[in-house]
């Protein structure tokens, strides 16, 4: 097995013959610089699971990119939020080369380091390098992160041919759950749009023959009605359960408000289950995993009849339910909020149409969430012992990964 060097991050960045300017680096950029077009500015808002979303990050004008030009980005770097979660961080690839480092980020540049961007990257991933960065931060009420505790950063490296090995290894599960996660989008947006098709546009099977009638919802085609939410679901609160009980190794998935906030050992759902924020993320709509518990920061909706499911899903999501929000210091929906909630709602056997129509495209999504659960376990099992040097990767051979 080849040889590990120990060091800090600061010394190895600093040995790449001073040309490189290694330290980490925000930007100054101001509310008033930013708009609706150009270059895209990473916040620590955009920095989820080890990458840049895209789908979050705000832009600055070209007017400033020349000012802020020692601010840009390069393929291979690693940038840092300052403040709150300070041990998460992202690899910046190929396709964000020339992105804006933001004010709240902090930039680390290899250059032509002795290590290898992708292999840092999962480095700094680990739980104890993750601990020792949070247990180094300033500040009394939030964690803030500064470059001389990134500089401090033990590091643990072999050769850079094993580095890239390591790197290729745990980048192949990576890019698997990437590409997953990309197919449940494409599902996701067909049953999306084939809704919109249908209850949005009027567009329905038979819709040629069926005429628009006034209601209390608008022209809606003949034969559909304006429902209360209450008598096409029943709807109540999760159920209490204190954070101090969560942990990331029991079995049962936790939804909080309408996300997954830890595991437990009991769960209170045995099937999926429409759930809508009523604190916290109000208004968010979410199909939870069999076998979970939900919280009282969550609505739950069991349709009357099993085929409103998926139109009431897709329904509540279309409506919104903004306009029942209320709580002046806390933004909230109450049940009593939601009993005045009206729905157009088409004659049953439409809805049983969309609901076979759709299922596969649930079901298929579903079956790659829990193939990346999966590739997420098995990623995290050999992270640690992958960056050890516990496993001899060497000896291993390719990794050979499927997306059946």
């Amino acid at each position: 097995m080849s040889a590990w060097q120990e060091t800090t991050l600061g010394e190895v960045c600093d040995a790449v013959h001073g040309l490189i300017q290694t330290g980490p680096f925000g930007s100054q950029l101001h509310q008033s610089d930013y708009s609706e077009h150009g270059v895209p500015v990473v916040m620590p808002k955009d920095i989820v699971e080890g990458r840049i979303s895209s789908e979050t990050v705000a832009r600055v004008s070209s007017d400033h990119v020349d000012r802020l030009s020692r601010h840009k980005l390069s393929s291979g770097d690693i940038v840092y939020g300052r403040r709150g979660d300070i041990g998460r961080q992202a690899l910046i690839r190929s396709e964000q080369e020339g992105w804006m480092c933001g004010t709240g980020c902090l930039r680390i540049s290899l250059g032509e380091s002795i290590l290898n961007p992708l292999f840092l990257h999962y480095y700094l991933c680990q739980d104890e390098v993750v601990g020792w960065i949070t247990n180094q931060a300033v500040g009394a009420t939030m964690p803030n992160l500064n470059t001389g505790i990134l500089r401090s950063v033990p590091v643990r490296y072999p050769p850079l041919p094993t580095q890239r090995r390591i790197a290729g290894i745990l980048s192949a599960y990576d890019d698997l759950i990437e590409n997953s996660q990309r197919r449940i989008k494409i599902l996701e947006e067909m049953a999306r749009r084939l809704y919109r098709e249908w209850f949005v546009y009027f567009r329905f099977p038979g819709h040629e023959s069926c005429r628009l009638v006034e209601s209390p919802l608008g022209e809606i085609p003949e034969g559909w009605e304006a429902q209360n939410l209450f008598t096409l679901t029943k709807v109540n609160y999760g159920k209490n359960l204190p954070t101090k009980k969560l942990s990331d190794d029991e079995a049962y998935p936790v939804y909080g408000a309408a996300k997954i906030i830890g595991y437990y050992s009991e769960y209170t759902r045995e099937q999926r289950t429409i759930i809508c924020g009523s604190r916290g993320s109000v208004g968010e709509m979410q199909i939870t995993r069999p076998y979970c518990y939900v919280t009282n920061n969550s609505f739950m909706f069991d349709p009357t009849h099993p085929d409103n499911f998926f139109w009431l899903f897709n329904t509540l999501i279309e409506r919104g339910l903004r306009d029942v929000v209320g709580g002046a210091a806390q933004p909230q929906i109450t049940l009593e909020g939601i009993s005045s909630v009206e729905l157009t709602t088409p004659p049953l056997p439409l809805r049983s149409h969309f609901q076979r129509a759709v299922s596969a495209m649930f079901e298929q999504g579903w079956a790659l969430d829990a193939q990346i659960q999966n590739l997420r376990r098995t990623r995290d099992m050999l992270l640690p012992r992958l960056l050890s040097g516990q496993i001899d990767v060497e000896a291993l051979p390719e990794p050979v990964l499927s997306e059946s």
